[in-house]
């Protein structure tokens, strides 16, 4: 397959989450990342990071963090952590599925101070759930997603309107719209009936999470425009900071799992 770029740009890139082989998102990044090389001239020197790992790994010294599906994660505090490394040091940042529903749930407790906010999936009778389940399950659904005018998603996608693919059961709860909005989250993307799918932070390089799982897009031999514009980000980051050694002191080889 030939490339339609002259050159490769490469960006290092961590992939979060406790990859399992019945995890169909899981499965297809592999073959995702070959698309991105050979079709786009965009090379991610990916490592996978269980989230119990994420404490003892540098990701200040990535170019991009991606949460993948999978929640509940084996450790939401390695999820939020990412999150919370991404958005500080403005680190292209990609959540799907779970890494969405763990996007909000870090700025409601990290920047709306409510440090109490809980997901029902990992903290059922949680006094503040601010992720909750759906009204009607997306486990294997897809459907129409309406991007807002002038928005980060709508200039990836290139349309207003997409149908795309999902595998969740948990949303978030809209009473708590208006306080992650007051603090500088953008739902740009809804559903048919209103329901967010997609946010995106304001003032950050590259935040955005969706609801729907890119990577689950038609028979995996292109790359869904979300996954491509985030690495589009990556490499940008890349090319605009000094290399850094692929592991040091603060990021013990062990925690890193290349498998891409």
């Amino acid at each position: 397959m030939t490339t339609d770029m002259t050159t490769t740009r490469t960006a290092r890139v961590a992939l979060i989450g406790d990859r399992s082989p019945s995890v169909r998102s899981h499965t297809r990044v592999p073959g995702l990342i070959d698309v991105l090389r050979e079709q786009h001239g965009l090379a991610l020197d990916a490592y996978w990071i269980p989230t119990e790992e994420v404490a003892g790994t540098e990701l200040a010294g990535f170019d991009g963090i991606w949460l993948l599906p999978g929640s509940p994660y084996r450790d939401e505090a390695g999820a939020l952590a990412a999150v919370r490394a991404a958005r500080e040091h403005r680190i292209a940042f990609l959540g799907t599925c779970g890494g969405f529903q763990h996007l909000l749930l870090e700025i409601a407790r990290n920047l709306c101070g409510l440090t109490d906010a809980t997901h029902a999936e990992s903290g059922p009778g949680g006094e503040r759930p601010l992720i909750v389940p759906l009204s009607c399950s997306l486990v294997g659904h897809e459907g129409a997603v309406h991007l807002a005018r002038g928005s980060l998603a709508e200039r990836i996608f290139g349309v207003e309107r997409a149908v795309e693919r999902y595998h969740c059961a948990y949303g978030l709860d809209h009473a708590y719209l208006p306080l992650l909005e007051a603090h500088g989250l953008r739902f740009t993307g809804h559903d048919d009936t209103g329901e967010v799918r997609v946010a995106e932070l304001s003032g950050h390089p590259f935040m955005l999470g969706t609801l729907f799982q890119p990577e689950l897009a038609g028979d995996g031999s292109r790359c869904h425009a979300v996954i491509r514009a985030f690495a589009e980000a990556a490499v940008a980051t890349s090319a605009a900071t000094v290399p850094l050694p692929a592991a040091g002191p603060e990021t013990p080889p062990a925690a890193l799992h290349r498998g891409c």
